[in-house]
C-alpha cells in the first residue's frame, strides 16, 4: 500500500489541478476553491482512518476535536461565561480526542468497511448535506465539497490497489483488491448497513440535476478555454498559425 506521503501529495496535486479547474470556470469563489483542494486532500487520508496507529487517524481524530470543541463554544457563546465556555472547549476537545477516539479504534480494523467505496460514497454525500441542509451553502458549492471529499478518497484507493501490483514480474501481491472494494462477504452485514444508509442519503440528498445542469452549461467552460493559454504562449501561436 501507500505510504501517507504518497497519499497525501498525490492527493493534493489532484485535487488542486481539479480545484483550479472549476474556480478558473467561475463556478466557485476564491473560499470555495480553498475548500475545495483541503477537503480533497483530506478526503485521500480518509480511508486509513481505521488504522489505529496512523498519522491520518491521530491528525484527523486532532482536528475533528478541535473543530467539535469550536461547534460548542460557538454554539453556546452568548449563554455561557467565559469560564464555562473554557471549561466547554476542553471537555468537547477531551471527549472527541480521547473517548470517541479509544471507542473508534477499538471498533474498527484496518482495510475494513471503512477502507471500501460505498464507505467514501456515504462520507462524500454526507458532506455534501451537511453543506447545503445544514451550512446553507450554495447547491453547487456543496456538491462540489462532496464530490472532492470523495475523489480525494477515490485517489487513495486507487493508489493501494497501483501498489498491490508488483511490477518488477507483474504479479499481484496478496493486498491486491483489499483496497477498491464494493463488498466483502465476511462483513456481509456492515456492507448492508453501507448500501442502506447510502441509499437513504441518494434518496434525501440535495437536487443533483440543477446542479448537473450547471456543469453542462456551456459558458463556464468557454471562459476556462479563453484563459486556457498564458498571453504569451497564445500570442505566439497566433503569429505562427
Amino acid at each position: 500500500m501507500a505510504n501517507f506521503n504518497t497519499h497525501l501529495n498525490v492527493a493534493f496535486m489532484v485535487s488542486g489541478t481539479m480545484s483550479l479547474t472549476v474556480y478558473k470556470a467561475g463556478l466557485i469563489d476564491d473560499a470555495g476553491f480553498l475548500m475545495c483542494v483541503a477537503l480533497g486532500t483530506i478526503g485521500g487520508l480518509l480511508p486509513d482512518l481505521d488504522s489505529d496507529n496512523s498519522t491520518p487517524i491521530k491528525l484527523g481524530f486532532n482536528i475533528t476535536s478541535f473543530i467539535f470543541a469550536f461547534g460548542l463554544v460557538m454554539h453556546w457563546r452568548s449563554e455561557l461565561s467565559l469560564l464555562a465556555l473554557i471549561a466547554l472547549w476542553l471537555a468537547g476537545y477531551g471527549f472527541m480526542r480521547y473517548v470517541v477516539f479509544s471507542i473508534f479504534t477499538n471498533m474498527t480494523v484496518h482495510r475494513g468497511v471503512i477502507h471500501s467505496v460505498p464507505y467514501m460514497a456515504i462520507m462524500g454525500l454526507g458532506m455534501t448535506y451537511v453543506s447545503y441542509d445544514i451550512l446553507d451553502l450554495p447547491l453547487t458549492v456543496s456538491w462540489f465539497y462532496g464530490l472532492f471529499l470523495f475523489g480525494g478518497a477515490m485517489v487513495h484507493l486507487t493508489l493501494d490497489e497501483l501498489y498491490s501490483v508488483n511490477l518488477s514480474n507483474m504479479k499481484m501481491k496478496r493486498s491486491s483488491g483489499t483496497a477498491m472494494k464494493f463488498y466483502q462477504h465476511k462483513d456481509k452485514w456492515w456492507y448492508l448497513l453501507l448500501y442502506v444508509m447510502l441509499a437513504l442519503l441518494v434518496y434525501f440528498a440535495p437536487p443533483f440535476d440543477e446542479f448537473w445542469q450547471q456543469l453542462r452549461d456551456p459558458a463556464p467552460w468557454a471562459k476556462l478555454k479563453l484563459g486556457l493559454w498564458p498571453e504569451l504562449i497564445k500570442n505566439w501561436l497566433n503569429l505562427n498559425l
